[in-house]
């Protein structure tokens, strides 16, 4: 049976979330909430067996010293770097991290996120996946701290941790061009989240900028969760149709992984007349020959953003006055010459 929530007992009481958040973390009075209003709560409370252990009073505690962690893909190098440096800030300050992943499905992104307010966690950080932002306001309603990072959602007023995903793609597409790139390629996913946007439209504008057309015939998409042999062939096709291909940029490492091993199968050489580049590093990278320039995410940075957030929300969540609003971070990539 599903744990009672907040939003239920808001439902019954027809009131906001936020008034039955109030009054169950004793401010009703300072939010000058009715007395009838906070007796017709308490009584729907007492009457469905609500646990204030089970809300955000509890949860603000810090009782459990858990963060919960929810990324994309666990495996993925980015998100299992970034969840490892998480996982050691967090454990010097006395927490420890619980992570899943959601595979950008929405219902399972709400499932993990009703398991984790199972095992009340004090905090959430999130790689949100579009459709899960009600869940998240609710989240925060219930005055739980929440850093969501990788991903942006513009309408959503939640501390976040980005990178400048437009710039890193901008600068290696003004990169290959520099060194005299007619025709690159650009090969993504079918996941059009902010970060994976951003990163085809920092592409397209070094192309207009510096006079060359889009090219609708070089650029790929890969179906998220796509199986390892559909993959290969789809990027086969991209190289047999375009023998014009000489630059080919990877909006992910796990694809310019792939597209490697594709390069491997089809005898294409990378050299002075062929060049790759991967948004994301990857010890491959360092160690392939010739060695593959790359767009490097900050990752330490990241981590040590979020954690900040994080914590300096637990640490205040008592003394409104002393917390410091919205943080809105915003890192830049680097771009790495190999």
């Amino acid at each position: 049976m599903k744990a009672l929530s907040i939003k239920d007992i808001a439902k019954k009481a027809e009131v906001s979330i936020t008034t039955v958040s109030f009054i169950l973390n004793g401010k009703a009075a300072q939010m000058r909430i009715s007395k009838a209003v906070i007796e017709k709560v308490e009584a729907i409370i007492k009457e469905m067996e609500f646990k204030p252990n089970q809300v955000a009073r509890s949860l603000r505690t810090g009782n459990t010293k858990t963060i919960g962690l929810l990324v994309e893909d666990i495996s993925n190098p980015f998100f299992a770097s970034i969840a490892r440096k998480i996982e050691d800030k967090a454990y010097k300050k006395g927490y420890k991290i619980s992570y899943s992943s959601t595979e950008n499905n929405p219902a399972k992104a709400k499932d993990l996120i009703e398991m984790f307010k199972s095992r009340q966690v004090d905090a959430y950080i999130i790689a949100p996946v579009p459709g899960i932002e009600d869940d998240i306001k609710l989240l925060l309603a219930e005055g739980i701290p929440v850093v969501i990072f990788d991903r942006n959602l513009p309408d959503l007023d939640v501390n976040s941790v980005a990178v400048d995903n437009f710039n890193g793609t901008y600068i290696a597409t003004e990169y290959l061009i520099n060194k005299g790139k007619k025709n690159i390629a650009f090969v993504t996913v079918d996941v059009h989240v902010d970060q994976m946007d951003n990163r085809f439209l920092g592409y397209q504008k070094a192309l207009k900028d510096h006079g060359q057309l889009f090219n609708t015939a070089l650029y790929t998409e890969i179906p998220f969760n796509n199986p390892d042999d559909n993959t290969d062939a789809q990027l086969k096709l991209m190289f047999e149709l375009n023998p014009e291909i000489d630059a080919v940029l990877f909006s992910t490492n796990y694809l310019a992984i792939k597209g490697l091993g594709v390069l491997k199968q089809i005898n294409k050489q990378i050299n002075e007349d062929f060049t790759i580049i991967s948004y994301d590093d990857h010890d491959v990278f360092r160690l392939h020959t010739p060695p593959i320039s790359v767009v490097d995410q900050p990752i330490e940075e990241i981590a040590e953003r979020i954690i900040d957030i994080v914590l300096h929300e637990l640490a205040n969540s008592n003394n409104p006055l002393n917390r410091r609003g919205l943080s809105k971070v915003v890192l830049q990539p680097h771009f790495i010459e190999r």
